[in-house]
This record gives structure tokens, sequence and C-alpha cells, in this order.
């Protein structure tokens, strides 16, 4: 079988519901997802229908008050937050809107981390190859305050794809950055995302970005529409 034909992630009446002091908000009802390996996927919406929230818990990163989540056939659901960490570890990257990298570290130590999490002995080499990927090939040595931002995210993306993940979840990438500088983050995340076959889901208000996706989902007051 193709592995574009695999799911690798399925959601089941997925909903999440946080207590305020004005009672329960329901912040997702009943999202049913299947998503396919190697698919691109655009979830779009207004500010508060749900989407960062949706990411989180598909990403392992929260828990649903209902509903369950398969990841790569395993029940994230069922899972404690060790068993959470582990599988993200094991087939997940995140890039953020705010690049989330380590200031103290420079670029090139930043994309070695994950590798170095896993004792991965090649890590120097393999940051080193995707940092002259994304173009930052004499940026290794500076930390991120010395990078604009659209080098930053170049980092944040080199991080994200150096250990080859399964899945890839990207909330907001270019929200940070010009419109040039966004469309240059936009094609390299498609570019690794062909090249890698990697799943790409991501949250954007960028039209643009979405287009680009194989698939658009829409969410509305914490509904799929």
């Amino acid at each position: 079988m193709s592995q574009t034909h695999i799911n690798i992630i399925e959601t089941e009446n997925l909903g999440k519901t946080v207590p305020t002091s004005d009672g329960s908000l329901d912040i997702l009802s009943s999202v049913e997802l299947t998503i396919k390996s190697g698919e691109s996927l655009a979830i779009v919406g207004a500010s508060g229908s749900g989407k960062s929230t949706l990411l989180s818990l598909l990403a392992g990163l929260d828990t649903p008050t209902q509903g369950f989540i398969m990841l790569k056939g395993q029940n994230l659901t069922s899972m404690d937050e060790d068993g959470r960490a582990e599988l993200r570890n094991q087939c997940v990257g995140f890039v953020f809107q705010s690049f989330q990298l380590l200031p103290g570290l420079t670029a090139l130590e930043n994309v070695m981390l994950p590798l170095e999490l896993r004792a991965d002995k090649n890590a120097k080499k393999l940051a080193s190859a995707l940092l002259d990927r994304v173009g930052l090939s004499h940026r290794l040595t500076h930390t991120p305050m010395k990078l604009s931002g659209g080098e930053q995210q170049r980092v944040a993306l080199a991080r994200a794809f150096v250990t080859e993940p399964a899945i890839l979840f990207a909330d907001e990438p270019t929200g940070n950055l010009d419109s040039k500088t966004g469309e240059h983050i936009i094609e390299l995340l498609f570019e690794l995302n062909q090249e890698k076959q990697t799943t790409l889901i991501l949250v954007t208000h960028d039209n643009a970005l979405a287009s680009r996706c194989q698939r658009t989902i829409k969410l509305e007051a914490g509904r799929m529409i």
C-alpha cells in the first residue's frame, strides 16, 4: 500500500471544554478528521475559533475532554504525558510563530538539540547540512538575537525538519514576518515537505499559505464547517 494512503491522524468526536467563571466553555466540539500520510492540511478560521487548540490536541501538547485521537496508529488520548512526549520525540516536528529558539544557543546548536536528545552521533553534520539547505551556512555561530526574524524562522524550520519527522505542525509560521520573507518561508516549508514526504498540518490566517495546501478545513466557534 502506498504511504500516501495511510491515515496518520484520525479523530473521533473530538472536543475540548474548559471551566470559566460563567460556566463551561466549549472551545472545540465534535471534530471528525482524517489526515493521510504525506498530506498538507491548512486549518483556518477567525481568531478564537479553536485553531491553535486543535493543533495542540493533534500534537499531543494538550488533552481533549471528549473523543479520541489516533496518531500513527497509537491512541494519544489514553497516554500519560511521558507517553505523549515520547511519541512526539519519535515522529513530530514543530514550527511556531514566535520561533521558540533557545537564546543562549547558536543557530547550529539550536538545530542540533533535538538530535542530541536522541544521542545522534551525526548531530553536527546533519544540522550543518540542513542550515546550509535553508541558506544559513554563514550564520551557524550566531545566536537568535543576532538573526533577523526571517533567519530565526529558517533556523526553526531546520530544527523542525532535522529529525525527519513523520508530521510537522506549524502554528502561524509566517505570522511575525513581512510578506516577502513570509513567502520565502512558505517556499522552504513546501520544498522540505515534498522532499521528506512529511505530513504538514498548519494553522494560518494567510490565504496564500492555506491555498498551497492540498486541503483546507475551516473552524467556526469550535466546529468544523
